[in-house]
């Protein structure tokens, strides 16, 4: 049988992106299909322009929080043109370097969803197209709660958020995981009152308890009011400001509210049973190559509910492709690579493998290795002496997980990725000459507190003095 492409991608986000341009350059015939926007809602109203945002609230604050370097002893004014000149960076991206890649790839931007009609056939905008190969690359949209009252107001999500005129007075933010926080953190450092209502006993529930306990207090020192353990009972508006009222009995004020109570899934339009591709609340089923219940269909990226990340997108897209051609003894299984992850507030937060609670529950034997920001005079000496690099790791050095809170943790929780990844143990980090002074530096003082506690070991100090 002929087909119109080799491969058709529904999704040009992340791992659509990964997936198209990478099967263009292999001189595949490949057709893209995006019903909104290349780069997908990552580009366009996710990570890069809250990235920019933060940029803007961190330079901000840098000059409040150093008065005495300011130019002028005059507060600074409010902001203005925020919003447009992230939407000025972002049109640049997208005419000068995104469409770029997609110059080998035969594009259906924005002639409406896709749908299955056959396993091989998909329609967009009235045509129908067949490929041998598809690929499943869609993403999530915002949770809306069911809570009374809510849907009578005009609420933010993040596809919403960077379509404002300005900074408002106040906001209330519904929810403290990743982007509820790095968005609480940006408009308060921006000019606006700031309050976050979360139903979670401590931020960023996917982390640990001490990770979501120390960004609070940050939060609480720079004046940012979170409310854990609360669940939102109802949402009215008075006076011009919308009011939040929470199980116990507070209510909350903003001008603004923005709804960042998680994400999902939104697979209808595809009409997945045309194709034989099974999928339920928690995404689309796919095995560990990702391949779905239909033999020639993939899906990477958010829609299989696996990891909710743009960089595991973008890395379950190039495994996917790579995974449908070749031989099943060859085929990689996405599940076994790791995921890190960072939440871009300040101070950062960034995790890699096991958590602590994770390996407590599997009765997994552990001890804790940690190097202080506190006690490394770079920190302190550039004024970001909070958090630490926190590992959990077995006596022989086999690493389980780390977790960093603090300045460059995004950038640092890499190498740490790559060592569990490759099964590199303790030692391999402490013989890495690290760059002086930069914030890496302190992963290698972790590596040597593991050394020094197995120098406590009775044994090997009788080896020591016996080759003295």
């Amino acid at each position: 049988m002929s087909y119109d492409y080799d491969v058709a991608v529904i999704g040009l986000g992340p791992a659509g992106m990964a997936v198209s341009i990478i099967a263009a350059e292999m001189g595949l015939r490949v057709l893209g299909i995006e019903k909104r926007s290349l780069g997908g809602e990552c580009m366009s109203v996710g990570c890069i322009p809250s990235k920019a945002l933060l940029r803007m609230a961190h330079a901000r604050h840098a000059v409040t929080r150093f008065p005495d370097l300011a130019l002028s002893e005059t507060p600074l004014p409010a902001p203005t043109g925020t919003f447009r000149r992230i939407a000025e960076h972002l049109q640049f991206i997208d005419e000068k370097k995104t469409r770029a890649l997609f110059e080998k790839v035969d594009v259906k931007l924005r002639e409406g969803p896709a749908s299955f009609v056959a396993p091989h056939t998909v329609e967009v905008g009235g045509a129908r197209f067949t490929a041998k190969r598809i690929f499943l690359c869609v993403g999530t949209r915002p949770a809306v709660p069911a809570i009374p009252g809510l849907d009578g107001v005009d609420f933010l999500t993040n596809e919403t958020l960077f379509s404002l005129d300005g900074i408002p007075e106040s906001l209330v933010v519904m929810g403290g995981g990743a982007i509820g926080c790095e968005m609480a953190q940006a408009f308060h450092r921006l000019g606006a009152r700031v309050a976050i209502v979360h139903m979670d006993e401590h931020l960023l529930p996917h982390g640990d308890w001490e990770a979501g306990r120390l960004l609070e207090a940050a939060f609480t020192q720079e004046g940012i009011e979170v409310y854990n353990g609360r669940r939102i009972s109802e949402v009215t508006t008075a006076g011009g400001a919308i009011a939040v009222r929470t199980n116990v009995g507070e209510t909350l004020r903003g001008e603004r509210l923005l709804v960042a109570a998680g994400r999902q899934f939104d697979l209808a339009e595809l009409r997945l049973g045309n194709a034989g591709v099974e999928y339920s609340d928690h995404g689309i089923r796919v095995d560990t190559t990702l391949r779905t219940t239909c033999r020639h269909i993939y899906a990477p990226g958010d829609g299989n509910g696996v990891h909710i990340s743009s960089h595991a997108a973008m890395h379950q897209g190039m495994i996917a492709l790579v995974n449908s051609i070749l031989p099943r003894p060859f085929r990689r299984n996405f599940r076994s690579y790791v995921v890190p992850w960072t939440v871009f507030t300040e101070p950062q937060v960034a995790h890699v493998g096991w958590l602590e609670r994770d390996l407590k529950a599997n009765d997994v034997a552990y001890e804790v290795i940690e190097s202080k920001y506190e006690d490394y005079g770079a920190a302190i000496a550039e004024g970001v002496a909070v958090g630490s690099v926190r590992v959990y790791a077995s006596p022989a050095g086999r690493i389980y997980g780390v977790r960093i809170i603090g300045e460059g943790a995004g950038e640092m929780i890499n190498e740490w990725g790559l060592a569990i990844q490759n099964h590199l143990r303790l030692h391999r980090i402490l013989f890495l000459q690290h760059s002086f002074p930069s914030m890496s530096f302190l992963s290698k003082p972790a590596a040597e507190s593991w050394m020094v506690n197995r120098m406590k070991d009775p044994i090997l100090r009788k080896l020591v003095r016996l080759f003295v």
